[in-house]
């Protein structure tokens, strides 16, 4: 095989793997987050849900999609149209990726891999597995509850149940619709994956916690909530 086959060979592949970046009053990290993703040659989707300042206006500066909400409709709902739009783009491999600057674009590759080898269905980023840095203690106990959680009602036995770094393949993205419009949608998507039986691995990741992240971010009692949310409803079925 030439040099020029194998390069169009990869940039086919690349043309097929879409990145979906949902964001929320995000103009002050969105560049930062997209500079990064856009090195690795992907293409990305930033779902722009209702901001209030200029992030969609900030992300179109750069050669990515940009999709806006008129209202905050909540991440879980960004992430949907997103994937939606992902799919009629053709694509065979969706990423899910947080707009503020949590997540290591260097982590893709491997992210990517055991998807992009139809080894599995889905790969789920664990924090837990890789590295976490300058987590508050509330935080690291709320997140070890929710693994049990996880456990208890859905049989997944995972390491990290609330990491918004995810890999799709295009039959898992076609078979998980999202509903939870809001941050109870992490919960949701584990419970699909077990529900309809699609197979997934952890894959090591960094996480970057910072004051800025962690002021914008699901607060202590938001976590709590959901978690009554979610509990209440499944003893209601």
């Amino acid at each position: 095989m030439s040099v020029d086959s194998t390069y169009e060979k990869e940039k086919e592949r690349r043309n097929t793997i879409w990145i979906v970046v949902a964001a929320y009053n995000e103009a002050a990290r969105i560049k930062t987050t997209l500079g990064g993703l856009k090195s690795l040659g992907y293409n990305i989707v930033v779902v722009d849900d209702g901001s209030s300042d200029a992030t969609a206006e900030v992300a179109r500066t750069l050669p990515v999609w940009v999709l806006r909400h008129p209202i905050n409709c909540g991440q879980g709902a960004a992430l949907q149209t997103g994937i939606d739009f992902a799919l009629s783009r053709g694509a065979e491999a969706i990423v899910t990726f947080d707009g503020d600057g949590q997540h290591d674009p260097a982590d893709l590759p491997q992210m990517l891999k055991p998807v992009w080898d139809n080894e599995v269905d889905i790969a789920l980023g664990s924090r837990f597995l890789g590295r976490v840095e300058n987590i508050p203690l509330v935080r690291r106990a709320l997140l070890r509850a929710a693994i049990l959680f996880t456990r208890l009602t859905s049989g997944l036995k995972l390491t990290d149940t609330h990491n918004g770094f995810r890999v799709f393949s295009r039959k898992a993205a076609q078979t998980i619709r999202i509903r939870q419009p809001r941050m109870a949608h992490a919960s949701e998507i584990l419970d699909q994956i077990a529900a309809r039986g699609l197979s997934y691995v952890e894959v090591p990741v960094t996480i970057r916690y910072t004051k800025e992240t962690l002021e914008k971010g699901q607060s202590t009692w938001d976590a709590v909530r959901i978690s009554g949310q979610l509990l209440a409803g499944r003893l209601w079925k």
